[in-house]
């Protein structure tokens, strides 16, 4: 073909006085050195007009417009199709047949399959954009945790924190989040994804981390993975799946491998004449470079992590649910108490008095305490806060009869010693008289009711009336004496006189001998 006549070559050749038969004999033939003498002759072209050509150039200049292609096929939309091929699902496969379908509509002829593809490629490489065929938008989030590692510096100890950093990344558009934390454990773990989420607006069908054992129990070469409870609970709560890199395979997220790299220079070396010291000022100077980080210029495609995640990725993210991912613990076993409660953290949380004397397990978060039965949901309570014990949190619903469980009060403990008798009921009356606030008496008064418990409230009934002979206010402390040396059931011989209340009246048995 003339095509492949070396055009310059045949030029030089003939300046050097080799003649068309001898020119040929170096690899072509006799017509096409005779073209490209005849083509050069016309256009009066000579060597010294060439030479500092290229051979493609001297080709073009002498036969002008020879061997161009222009293809019969109808041409798409090259820069629809690449902002097709970002959602989710979409394939070339499925852009061709679409593409089909339009051209018999509209009666152009159709490229074929692999045409169709060889020609999106290099509409990508003129176009300076990347290739899409690899990664989709808005279906993968790779998170992993960072080798370098910064410091919290504590101005008046001198001492140091080492602070790790928890990196994700979209691989569509690299657009990046990064968070300091203070360990590496599940629950810190786990902030950091829902942190993440809300950081870039939504969720993505597949979390891809590293088999770092607070995400991944044991990832087999064959078999099923099994992950961490919890964390199997936060990608549910997000409506993602978990599906860890395989073992020693660190192109399975290349992304944030990468951007890993990126952010050792990013942030830690940006950072580095800085001292923080409070993990929040670290945070928010670390989010200053990542916004910094995310807002620059791609090298090899256009625009920025920033523009293409706004514009093209962020549309597709799946929402976020209406209420974070709490993160929990939970405690298992825990026996119900006689009390119809249970105990955690040294305080008390009431469930239904059915199971009284069962064993329930615990789910702890940062504000509820949530009570199971086996997989059965049974109460749930807010958590007393940080420093409180001894805290009784009851549901009314939770107690049998709606009233035995009632907290104690002046009005409740009053009509207790109503039942008991008159006398006991003066003394108690005469305790809350004796206070500022009804508070205050309450546990004086309930330990001179709660003698009923050891002694009968007949019994409790006379002694109160024996104490009130030679006390104003009788407590516990005048009434237990009595019970306990049955003073309230010997016969009295003698009685105290209304007017002198100043002690106990002996009568003349008490004396040796009798009357005198």
């Amino acid at each position: 073909m003339v095509r492949k006549i070396k055009a310059k070559l045949v030029l030089r050749l003939r300046v050097e006085g080799f003649s068309g038969r001898q020119i040929a004999a170096q690899g072509m033939s006799r017509h096409s050195v005779a073209a490209v003498i005849d083509a050069a002759d016309s256009e009066g072209l000579s060597w010294d007009d060439v030479v500092d050509l290229d051979e493609q150039a001297v080709y073009v200049r002498l036969f002008p417009g020879r061997g161009e292609h222009v293809s019969v096929h109808a041409q798409p939309d090259w820069e629809q199709v690449h902002k097709e091929l970002a959602r989710v699902g979409v394939t070339l496969k499925l852009l061709h047949g679409e593409y089909v379908d339009d051209c018999r509509t509209a009666g152009t002829t159709a490229m074929g399959y692999d045409r169709f593809c060889k020609s999106y490629q290099q509409h990508v490489l003129v176009a300076g954009a990347a290739s899409r065929v690899g990664h989709k938008a808005a279906q993968t989030i790779e998170v992993d945790w960072s080798g370098k590692t910064m410091t919290l510096d504590h101005p008046v100890t001198g001492t140091s924190t080492r602070v790790y950093l928890f990196v994700a990344t979209l691989p569509f558009s690299r657009f990046s989040f990064v968070e300091p934390c203070l360990d590496m454990r599940q629950d810190t773990w786990l902030r950091a994804h829902v942190a993440m989420f809300e950081f870039f607006g939504g969720t993505t069908p597949r979390i891809v981390p590293d088999n770092l054992k607070t995400g991944v129990i044991a990832h087999p070469r064959e078999g099923e993975i099994v992950l961490n409870d919890a964390y199997r609970e936060l990608a549910a709560h997000y409506s993602a799946a978990v599906l860890p890199g395989r073992v020693k395979r660190p192109k399975d997220k290349a992304s944030v491998e990468g951007t890993v790299g990126n952010i050792a220079t990013a942030v830690i070396a940006k950072l580095r004449h800085q001292q923080f010291a409070t993990l929040a000022d670290l945070r928010a100077a670390i989010y200053e470079r990542v916004a910094v980080f995310n807002a620059e210029a791609f090298q090899k495609r256009a625009g920025s992590r920033q523009s293409v995640f706004t514009s093209e990725e962020r549309p597709l993210l799946r929402p976020l649910p209406a209420v974070p991912y709490e993160i929990a613990s939970w405690v298992y076993g825990r026996r119900v108490q006689k009390n119809g409660h249970v105990v955690f953290d040294k305080n008390f949380y009431s469930v239904p008095y059915a199971h009284i004397g069962g064993s329930v397990d615990l789910r702890v978060t940062d504000t509820m305490v949530e009570v199971f039965a086996g997989d059965q949901r049974i109460a749930s309570h807010l958590l007393a806060p940080p420093g409180v014990v001894n805290d009784y949190r009851t549901l009314d619903a939770h107690v049998p009869d709606g009233g035995r469980y009632e907290p104690w009060d002046a009005t409740r403990v009053r009509q207790w010693a109503t039942r008991i008798g008159p006398d006991t009921t003066t003394v108690v009356n005469r305790i809350f008289e004796s206070v500022t606030i009804d508070e205050q008496a309450l546990d004086a008064a309930l330990a001179v009711l709660r003698l009923t418990r050891r002694y009968s409230g007949m019994r409790v009934e006379a002694a109160a009336g024996i104490a009130l002979a030679s006390v104003y206010s009788p407590r516990y402390a005048h009434l237990r004496p009595i019970l306990e040396s049955r003073q309230d059931q010997h016969d009295r011989t003698a009685t105290p006189s209304a007017a002198d209340t100043s002690g106990y009246v002996r009568g003349g048995n008490y004396y040796a001998g009798g009357a005198r």
